[in-house]
């Protein structure tokens, strides 16, 4: 039988950070740091640094990733709410329709800038694309 040598490397690393008050930070739209600060500067634009800690914070890479999670949540909240209405009052197509497009669109407003703000705490906390590289390079 044989034995395979696994040598153990010994990594300097940071501290893990809390993945979940970050993500509940962002949520909040504010910063995955401190929790104070606000994370937006305009509807969606996420600021360069906190205002309260300084955290830099122009390393996201949001992408698409916030607005296919808001497609995603608002069809599954709306579409049930489109079969009770049609079941139980049977309203005009059109005026059903109107109805729930501007629904639609009022709960997809509402949750983008959040679910974009979920995925900067997400990705500050993971270290992802940049965050952290100053924790790396004071270690080394």
């Amino acid at each position: 039988m044989a034995h395979s040598f696994q040598p153990e490397i010994e990594l300097d690393l940071p501290p893990e950070r809390p993945v979940k008050p970050a993500v509940m930070r962002g949520l909040r739209l504010k910063c995955p740091n401190c929790g104070s600060g606000p994370l937006m500067r305009g509807y969606l634009k996420v600021r360069d640094h906190c205002a309260v800690c300084g955290e830099e914070l122009h390393h996201h890479r949001a992408d698409d990733g916030p607005a296919y999670l808001t497609i995603l949540v608002t069809g599954h909240i709306i579409a049930p709410l489109i079969f009770w209405v049609f079941a139980t009052f049977r309203p005009d197509p059109l005026i059903m329709a109107m109805g729930f497009t501007i629904g639609f669109v009022s709960v997809a407003l509402f949750l983008l800038p959040r679910f974009k703000g979920m995925f900067v705490g997400l990705q500050w906390a993971k270290r992802m694309h940049g965050f952290g590289q100053d924790d790396l390079q004071d270690g080394s």
